[in-house]
C-alpha cells in the first residue's frame, strides 16, 4: 500500500480524538456462533471491537495501520490482541484461520481503488471457505458540499469522489456499483443502506454488504 493508502501520519495525529459510528446490524450478526474468530482489519480505536465483546464474541482481535490508534484501543479492551499492520495490507494470519472479518470505514481511507482490491484479496485470503465478510462504508453523497469537493480533487488524484478534508486526510466515497464489484469473488448475503455520522460530524449515507467465501 502506498502512503496515501495508508496515511500512518495523519491517523496518529488524531487518534485521541476521532469518533466513528459505522453501527452493527444486529441480525446478520445472530446466526454467528459467539466462539467464531472474529479479525476487524482497520480497528481504529477498537469501538467496534467493544461492540462486538458486548454481545457476546470472545475470540476477537483487530489490526491497523495507525500505532496511535492501536494504543488508543489497547487501553480501551485490553484483553483483546491488536496489532499494527507493518506492511498493509499484509496480515500475520495464517489462510483460512478466521471466521468474520469487519471492515467498517475502511476503503474511505485507502483511496486507490488497486489498493482496495489487493486489500479485499487479503482479507479473503485469511478467511475460511463459508467464512464472512462484513463491509460499510461511505456512498458518493449528492449535497453541493461535496459534489463541490469531488469536482476540485478529481484531477488532483484522478478519480471522482476522491477528495481532502479540512484537516488533512485524503478520503474516497464511493458508487454502490463499484463497492460490489470488490466483493464479486464473494457470495452475497445482504446489503442494507444507512445513515451515518462523519468522522467530521456530517451526516452522509453510507452501504453495508455481508458476503461469504465459498466452500469451495
Amino acid at each position: 500500500m502506498s502512503e496515501l493508502d495508508s496515511q500512518t501520519a495523519y491517523w496518529d495525529s488524531v487518534a485521541a480524538t476521532k469518533t466513528f459510528t459505522h453501527p452493527l446490524h444486529q441480525p446478520w450478526l445472530e446466526p454467528v456462533g459467539r466462539d467464531a474468530a472474529v479479525l476487524d482489519y482497520g480497528c481504529g480505536y477498537g469501538r467496534t471491537v467493544d461492540a462486538l465483546a458486548r454481545q457476546g464474541f470472545h475470540d476477537l482481535s483487530g489490526v491497523d495501520t495507525s500505532p496511535g490508534m492501536i494504543a488508543r484501543a489497547r487501553a480501551l479492551r485490553p484483553a483483546v490482541r491488536f496489532d499494527v499492520l507493518a506492511a498493509p495490507p499484509a496480515l500475520d494470519r495464517p489462510d483460512a484461520s478466521v471466521d468474520l472479518v469487519v471492515l467498517f470505514a475502511v476503503l474511505t481511507c485507502v483511496p486507490d481503488g488497486g489498493a482496495q482490491r489487493r486489500l479485499i484479496g487479503e482479507v479473503g485470503r485469511v478467511l475460511r471457505p463459508g467464512g464472512l465478510l462484513y463491509v460499510s462504508d461511505l456512498l458518493l453523497q449528492d449535497d453541493a458540499r461535496n459534489q463541490e469537493r469531488y469536482a476540485r480533487f478529481a484531477e488532483l488524484h484522478g478519480t471522482h469522489g476522491v477528495f481532502e478534508t479540512s484537516d488533512g486526510a485524503v478520503c474516497r466515497h464511493h458508487t454502490e456499483e463499484w463497492l460490489s464489484s470488490l466483493l464479486a469473488a464473494f457470495e452475497a448475503v445482504g446489503s442494507r443502506r444507512i445513515t451515518v455520522a462523519t468522522m467530521n460530524g456530517h451526516a452522509a449515507t453510507g452501504m453495508q454488504f455481508l458476503v461469504r467465501k465459498a466452500l469451495g
